[in-house]
């Protein structure tokens, strides 16, 4: 059996006659390490704009001077977030399906099934708006809001969930262009949105003396722009064909075969971090205060290992449609040595700036240990949470989505309840962040190994196809092809 990468026309179909560079299939040629960094790049600046905002809407609140305006916001993200997770969820198996078939050159698939996870991200939206208001309530309750908090929480939500209806298909359209190798465009649909709260935040927080309703109303803007961009962006690219409602129905099993353990793999961090509140809380409330800021630093810190795990997916799709297993292994390599060097980055300014940031964030005492300590371990322990990230994105992508699944619910798990436990245990506070680094180490090292091995095994598999479907005699390859090309497009006119 003849060794080397597996071209397209090798797995038993005719292959195809030769034509001219796809620019949509961009990612099948070039640098890898390229396409990995300008694809991190940029999805970084609009990830990290969304987290930097973030953290400067709660600031905005905390300046109203009341904690408990400051909670409500905090209790009312924790409620967004359960839907921000199935938008997530979505957008990946979106991203997956659509980069696949326009690695495989096969555009009207690409098509047809970026508007049909467009239209299942608007309903599942909607529906999620429907079922979740009424229960806004209890929901807040279940996670410890009462009284005067729970009261404004409960508001902030009534104005700003039903913005979910633009935020689905925002989030669609962001993971569509990133999928088409539309880097910029990808980028602009975060950006734009992140530029909308910072500038729309003050004005209405404090001079419409909105308070947080003006946060709310903010928030249901930016979502509106967010959407605007992505729909004027996929527009651009031609990525979407005239909606038909047998392939919107035909294509959800395959849509959400790949979403829901997306989701699910979503919302494993959160149930980590709150254990890890819970552990910390035995400390008192200084040791709280900490770990609210490293949880807001956190990921304007590190948010370019969040943008690298979304970016390298459609990189991977397009070249497992082309056959390109090589290409697909350099993207695991090339991530894993970017990976390594963005930590080192970031970990020597939180080392070098450890001691100004806890003077801006007043941490003092037990506070400003724990935070210190944070800022000399951090790098260790986000270099083995970025192999995670690394890995999770080309098991969604690859077919294998429930692996990302278990890894992350093992280190959500298994990875940070008992070394946090005996960490506090033995050396209290640090020992809880020194304890879910050691877990983080163990999961990264575990998820890496097994990405590459999956390449392994999609290209064994594809050499057994070729292997039983032998290439076409010449006369029965061109009138296979003579028919393919006579044979009707499944798709519909252009929007």
């Amino acid at each position: 059996m003849p060794e080397g990468p597996i071209k397209p026309g090798e797995e038993g179909l005719p292959p195809r006659p030769a034509a001219p560079a796809d620019p949509s299939a961009r990612f099948v040629e070039g640098s890898v390490l390229r396409h990995v960094v300008v694809m991190s790049g940029t999805g970084s600046i609009g990830l990290m704009a969304i987290f930097v905002v973030d953290l400067l809407s709660l600031l905005y609140v905390s300046k109203l001077g009341d904690p408990k305006l400051t909670a409500a916001v905090g209790f009312a993200t924790i409620v967004q977030f359960f839907a921000i997770s199935i938008n997530i969820g979505l957008m990946i198996a979106a991203g997956a399906l659509v980069s696949r078939a326009i690695g495989a050159r096969d555009h009207a698939t690409a098509r047809r099934l970026a508007t049909s996870a467009s239209l299942h991200g608007l309903v599942v939206a909607a529906v999620l708006v429907v079922l979740m208001l009424p229960l806004l309530g209890p929901l807040l309750r279940l996670i410890g809001a009462e009284g005067e908090t729970l009261a404004v929480a409960e508001r902030f939500l009534w104005i700003a969930l039903p913005s979910n209806v633009l935020m689905g298909p925002g989030m669609m359209f962001s993971g569509l262009l990133r999928a088409a190798g539309a880097a910029r465009q990808a980028m602009y649909v975060t950006l734009g949105g992140a530029i909308v709260t910072a500038g729309l935040d003050p004005l209405l927080i404090f001079g419409a003396g909105l308070g947080v309703d003006g946060a709310a109303v903010t928030t249901c803007a930016a979502r509106a722009t967010f959407a605007l961009i992505g729909w004027q962006g996929v527009r651009a690219h031609r990525m979407l064909a005239r909606p038909r409602l047998a392939d919107v129905l035909g294509d959800a099993p395959t849509v959400f075969r790949i979403a829901l353990p997306a989701v699910l793999t979503n919302l494993a961090p959160s149930v980590a971090s709150a254990f890890i509140a819970h552990v910390l809380a035995q400390f008192g409330a200084v040791a709280v205060a900490a770990n609210v800021v490293i949880d807001r630093l956190t990921p304007v810190a590190f948010g370019g290992l969040f943008a690298m795990s979304g970016s390298i997916g459609p990189i991977l799709g397009q070249n497992w449609g082309a056959g390109r297993f090589d290409r697909m292994r350099g993207v695991l390599r090339d991530g894993t040595l970017v990976t390594g060097l963005y930590v080192a980055l970031v970990w020597l300014a939180l080392v070098l700036g450890r001691a100004p940031l806890m003077r801006l964030f007043e941490l003092r005492d037990l506070a400003g240990d724990l935070f210190g300590f944070f800022c000399l371990v951090s790098g260790g322990v986000w270099f083995f949470n970025g192999l995670l990230f690394l890995a999770n994105a080309s098991f969604n992508n690859l077919g294998f989505p429930f692996l990302s699944t278990g890894l992350n619910w093992g280190r959500a798990t298994l990875g940070t309840m008992p070394p946090a436990l005996l960490g506090a245990a033995l050396y209290g506070p640090r020992g809880v962040i020194a304890g879910v680094g050691i877990g983080s180490l163990g999961f990264g090292c575990l998820a890496i190994v097994l990405a590459f091995r999956t390449v392994d095994r999609l290209e064994r598999r594809a050499r057994a196809i070729r292997a039983a479907n032998p290439p076409l005699p010449e006369a029965a390859r061109a009138e296979a092809e003579a028919a393919l090309a006579a044979g009707p497009a499944r798709t519909g006119a252009l929007v």
